[in-house]
């Protein structure tokens, strides 16, 4: 059996504009590394942490990889083990790109491997669920599930948690823009309102259902035409430096649709191929740069492998 490991998990778009809480996808880039060791010492503990500019805690009780991995052994009854992990930030922190979500699925790919897969990728969801409650005080699905299990993913129910493995249409990409601003998720979610007319949850509904059917039907048109959003986006794209003017870029330069990842702020476009997304990311960013904002851009195809082996 190894005892040594390093992997893989990667960013993920959370919502996909229409899905709030319910749909995910996964990209090749940006994503987060974790090494893994077996030792003799019971315990899980977190030796070192890269990249995140000390923003993140090493007591192995309040960080969402250590966590995750502590309830996973707990669940296998291997509490007699014992973990170091040291975990590389290679993505933002608060981007809206699942950071938390790649470091925890890291490292809940790393111990189920070493540990024997023991688990499938979608029975080890409900660990990683445990490291979002810890990060945003939620344990919501729609980054973990497509990190750990690749492509787009619908969460149709959370109890039970009942999720569904989306196709993903030919040649689509993702382009990908992180402007550096702070929108913390807590914030974020703070914005939402509790209750709703009827009329705007029909639209929802409608709009939910035809993103889903098009991803079946490998139809674009239908896909663009239900990435709308008339619940969360009108308030949480007020945290978004020109967001208005970021969308028109990328529906006149040929975008499927267009909306924010997770909670923001970034935002994505999904287009028919890999040249339509650099251009679009390339106009977005000097935009920004007008507006005297720093930013980082993504072009990926859907990731459809979910976290892998170094």
């Amino acid at each position: 059996m190894k005892k040594q490991i390093k992997v893989f998990a990667p960013a993920t778009v959370a919502n996909v504009v229409c899905g709030f809480d319910v749909l995910g996808f996964a990209v090749n880039e940006p994503g987060d590394e974790v090494e893994m060791t077996l030792t003799d010492q019971p315990g899980v503990k977190i030796v070192q942490i890269t990249g995140d500019n000390g923003k993140l805690p090493l007591e192995s009780h309040k960080n969402t990889v250590s966590v995750s991995v502590q309830h996973y052994l707990k669940h296998i009854n291997r509490e007699d083990v014992g973990v170091e992990i040291t975990l590389h930030k290679k993505m933002p922190i608060g981007s809206g790109l699942g950071s938390s979500s790649a470091s925890t699925v890291a490292g809940l790919f790393a111990i189920n491997q070493l540990m024997g897969s023991r688990l499938t990728a979608k029975e080890l969801i409900p660990f990683a669920m445990k490291g979002e409650e810890l990060a945003c005080g939620y344990g919501h699905a729609d980054n973990v599930a497509p990190a750990l299990m690749g492509g787009f993913v619908l969460i149709r129910s959370y109890d039970p948690l009942d999720i569904i493995s989306l196709p993903v249409p030919t040649n689509l990409h993702a382009a990908i823009v992180y402007p550096e601003v702070d929108v913390p998720t807590k914030d974020a979610r703070q914005m939402i309102r509790t209750k709703i007319q009827l009329k705007d949850a029909v639209t929802q509904w409608g709009n939910v259902a035809g993103l889903v059917s098009g991803l079946f039907l490998d139809d674009l048109d239908l896909v663009g035409r239900s990435m709308k959003d008339v619940l969360v986006e009108p308030f949480r794209s007020i945290l978004i430096p020109g967001f208005e003017e970021l969308r028109n870029i990328a529906i006149e330069n040929g975008a499927v649709g267009f909306g924010i990842s997770g909670s923001g702020p970034s935002v994505f476009a999904l287009t028919k191929d890999s040249l339509t997304a650099r251009k679009i990311t390339d106009l977005q960013q000097a935009h920004l740069t007008k507006m005297k904002i720093n930013s980082s851009a993504f072009v990926s195809a859907v990731n459809t492998e979910g976290p892998k082996l170094l």
